[in-house]
Order: C-alpha cells, then structure tokens, then sequence
C-alpha cells in the first residue's frame, strides 16, 4: 500500500489549515465591510432626502424643479441613481431615472418624522445587484401641501468594489496556502535530517555489528526514539548471543546421544551377536532415545511456557496437599541418593496447579540431583513466596547468574544426563505468573526461591 510521505501530509495539513484560517478571517473582514459599506450607501440616501427637504423649504423650489429638472439630475452624479418629486396622487414633478427602473411603490416617511436606516428599503435588480431606495414627504414653504420624494440607487459600484475585495482575499489565502506548503515541505525536510541520519546509521547495523549503538546526542524529540532502539539492539544482542549458545549447547546434547547409537549400532552389525547381546543393545539405545524424548518434551515445553498469549488456569492450591504429592513421587530417588526430603509447605497459593508443580518438581528434581549425599532437601514457603533449599557445592557468581539460562550447565555436572532446560522452564513458568525466581548459595547450603505476586 502506497503512502504519503510525512512532509507531504504535513504540507497538506498546514496547507489546508491555513485555507481554513484566511477563509474564516476573510469572511469576517468581508462581512464587515460590507456591512459598512453597506450602512454608509444608506445613511448616503438618507443624507440626499433631507438635502431635498431643506431645498424644499425655499419659496421657490417648486419653480426652479419645473424650470431646471437638469439641476437635479445633476446632483445625483451618476446614471444609477433615481429621483422622483411629486405631490401624492398627481403626475410627478420631476422625475430622473436614467435606468428607466420601475419606481418603487413604497410607504414615505411622514414629514414630522426623522428619517433612520430602518426607513431604507433593499431590493435586488434582475442582474441580482443590490438596489436601495426610500421615501419621505417634505412640507411645502407656500404651504400648497407636501410633496413626495422617492429616492433610489443601484449598487453597481459596491458589488464591484465587494467582488474585487472578494477576488483578493481568494488570491491572498491561495497563494498564502501554497507559500506555507512549500515552506513547510522545505522545513519539515530539514528536520528531518537526523532522522535520516539515524536511519541511515540503523541501516548499517547487522548480525555482525549488533554491539553497535545509535548515537545518543539527537534531538530532544529523537532521544526516546533512540533510547528505545538502543534497548531494542541490546535485547537482540542478547537474544542473538544466547540463541547461537542454545544452538550450541542443543547440538552438543543432540550429537552426544546420537553418536551413541550410531556407534553402538555400527559395533553390534559388524559381526553376528547373540540375543542377549542384542538386547542389551536395544535396552541402552531405548535409554539413549528415552532421553532425546525428553530433552524434546522439556524444549515443547518450554516454547509452550514462554508463549505470553497462553491462558493459565489459576487455582487457589492448597500447598499441604502439593507437598504431599511431591514428596512421595520424589521418596524413591531421594532414597537412592541418600537424601531425605523434609516438606514444610502449608497455605493456598493462586497459580496455576500444573505449573506449579512442574517448576517445583524441577527443582526438587535439581536439588536431588546435585546434593550431598546424606543430606536434606527442604522444600518450605512463607506466604507466597516458596524455597527449595539443598545442600551442596556452593555456587559461584557467574554460575548464578547463568543457571537459569538454556542448556547451560556447569562443567562438572555434564556427566550427569540433564538437559539443562530445567531451570529455564521454572523461570518461564513464573514469568506467565508474573513472578520471579532466585538462587542464593552461601556455606554449602543452595537455595532456590520461587516468588509469586498472587
């Protein structure tokens, strides 16, 4: 799927915005001046009646509009404009109307009343152009009645003049648009520069260069970015070193059974052997496949127990009864190795049953295994926290660190058959339970403490 570059969205989004806000400022600064313009034509027309009203006053007004109509023609000043003086119900004095428009049939305003913007009546012609008129009765000075004025103009010259303020805010928001889209193409560019720049160097790093960081002196705005990243290139280091140690270690166990069939197979086909040569035979390969399938099982099983989308079945487990049902499973091996097991746990516990019990076991499992001989495994809690405590070699630090890690083993335990999967299956059991384990050797006494939240 095509995407739009950041800058370009950007350019766009301001772009528009900018559209937006000129549109917005340009209606209201077209609104008000229309508006003005608007109340300055009517107070204009206002001004004209009363204009003819004074002139009305004058004895011989009447004369002069029969006389001269030119002359007020002429104080129009322009052919858009419209006048009319007569007295009501007669055929008019005068009449200028070079637009040759219909005379508007309006209500005057009476002579004793003052004239007000509310007295100006709007009209649009055909071409749609505002027209605005009104209309008054102005007293005679001979007294001979009131003569009616009716006074109008065509707005050609304010449409005109609104149209061209239009036009030019249209012009100045579209060309403001493009001048900020451009500026912010160029900008937004620039910014990203180190970002480029990072990308370019993370574009460098590879399987070999995994040690390598990103520079930590960016932006304000790009340090999360690295510091995730670099956080990011740890994990994968790390995870890409103990992968290539697991792959190692899981050839190293793998080769060792196999090569032992093989050989045992190749020594017992190269010459003719009895029954009981043979089943001695198919029992140690039976014993070299057993343990494949068990090294397979604890790998399955550990894959299973490090998927974080996997759904537990927590349980309020009475830790009494658990105690009671590993304690007699493990009676027969801690028999053969001269070992006693003293159980002390007691309490519930929320986890989940099979778990649990397999992380427990495994470490029973381990303490039996590696501990002196004629010694105790205690296997005890308090609250939620459990311990399973043996005594034996004491265990160095880096030792500590790393057993619970895949296939990692000691040196000198190697002889003993385990898969080293062990351990990594508790901590990835008690990682789904959002717990924590722990190892702490110290006078010969290994303990291993198993931490749960619930």
């Amino acid at each position: 799927m095509k995407t739009h570059s950041f800058a370009a969205r950007l350019s766009l989004w301001l772009g528009l915005a900018v559209i937006v806000i000129f549109s917005l400022s340009g209606f209201t600064l077209y609104h008000s001046l229309a508006t003005q313009i608007g109340v300055r034509d009517d107070a204009a027309l206002l001004t004209r009646i009363d204009q003819i009203r004074t002139l009305l006053r004058d004895e011989d007004a009447i004369t002069l509009i029969q006389q001269k109509p030119r002359l007020f023609a002429n104080m129009l000043g322009n052919t858009e404009s419209l006048l009319v003086l007569r007295f009501p119900g007669q055929p008019p004095l005068i009449v200028v109307n070079p637009g040759q428009r219909p005379i508007p049939a309006i209500t005057p305003v009476a002579a004793d009343q003052p004239l007000a913007l509310s007295s100006v009546h709007h009209l649009l012609s055909d071409d749609g152009t505002p027209f605005i008129s009104a209309a008054a009765l102005a007293p005679t000075r001979d007294g001979n009645g009131q003569i009616e004025i009716i006074t109008g103009r065509l707005m050609s010259d304010r449409t005109q003049t609104l149209n061209s303020y239009r036009d030019q805010i249209i012009l100045a928001t579209a060309l403001a648009a493009l001048l900020v889209a451009a500026i912010s193409i160029w900008l937004v560019r620039r910014a990203l520069t180190p970002l480029r720049r990072l990308a370019a160097q993370a574009d460098a790093i590879d399987v070999r260069h995994l040690s390598q960081r990103m520079p930590e002196q960016a932006a304000a705005e790009l340090q999360p970015l690295v510091a995730a990243f670099n956080q990011m290139l740890s994990r994968l280091e790390r995870g890409y070193q103990q992968l290539s140690q697991v792959s190692a270690d899981m050839a190293h166990d793998l080769r060792t059974p196999i090569s032992t069939l093989i050989g045992q197979t190749e020594v017992a086909l190269s010459q003719t052997r009895s029954v009981g040569d043979y089943q001695a035979l198919l029992g140690s390969n039976y014993e070299e496949l057993e343990r494949l399938a068990k090294m397979i099982d604890n790998m399955l099983f550990l894959a299973k127990a490090e998927d974080a989308s996997q759904v537990m079945d927590l349980q309020d487990i009475d830790l009494a009864l658990l105690g009671e049902k590993l304690q007699d499973y493990f009676d027969g091996m801690a028999e053969e190795q001269s070992m006693r097991l003293e159980m002390a746990l007691h309490g519930e516990l929320r986890a989940d049953p099979q778990l649990l019990q397999r992380a427990l076991a495994n470490l029973m499992a381990n303490a039996l295994r590696y501990g002196d001989r004629d010694s105790t495994v205690r296997i005890f809690n308090q609250g939620s926290t459990l311990m399973v405590e043996n005594q034996g070699p004491a265990l160095s630090a880096e030792q500590q660190a790393r057993i619970f890690d895949r296939f990692w083993r000691a040196d000198a335990s190697r002889h003993q058959g385990s898969s080293g999967l062990g351990l990594s299956i508790v901590r990835s059991i008690m990682r789904l339970h959002q717990g924590s384990c722990e190892v702490h050797s110290e006078h010969g006494v290994n303990r291993f403490t198993l931490r749960f939240p619930y």
